[in-house]
């Protein structure tokens, strides 16, 4: 049960370090966006949920991280305050951002306009922790893309 526990933790860092290799181990100063809180869709539960530890990591690495969730905004900032910041849309989250980090695949996360996406970030880097976007079509579009258990593009 332990080995599994360790295992599953792991994979909640999967995104974090896919990040930190792309820049090399420098995050200091980073802003990143953040889609999604909550554990699932369509609730506002955070237990467990993988974006608890990537903010976590993000924060102790220095960079400041802006999220969007259509539901768990709320449950998060009883849980961790105004350590990080929220966006009133999934877009205005993106603003300035070096890198976008999917962490919940809501609905409304699916068929994003891509043109305002890129033209919002800083880098077009997408680290997709839910495997929900096309990898040719990322690379056809211009962006650096990460997802799970696959090479990025």
């Amino acid at each position: 049960l332990k080995a599994v526990e360790e295992v599953n933790d792991d994979q909640k860092s999967v995104l974090f370090n896919k990040l930190s290799k792309f820049y090399n181990n420098d995050l200091k100063g980073k802003k990143i966006a953040m889609w999604g809180l909550s554990f699932k869709p369509n609730t506002d539960d955070m237990r467990e949920a993988p974006a608890l530890v990537l903010i976590e990591k993000l924060l102790q690495a220095g960079c400041s991280v802006v999220a969007y969730d259509p539901v768990a905004m709320h449950e998060s900032e009883r849980r961790i305050g105004n350590s990080i910041s929220y966006a009133d849309t999934p877009y205005n989250a993106l603003d300035g951002a070096d890198a976008l980090m999917l962490v919940t695949e809501w609905t409304e996360f699916r068929y994003p306009d891509w043109n305002d996406v890129k033209k919002r970030l800083k880098t077009p880097l997408i680290l997709d922790g839910r495997n929900i976007y096309d990898r040719n079509e990322m690379k056809e579009l211009g962006f650096h893309y990460h997802c799970i258990g696959n090479k990025a593009v």
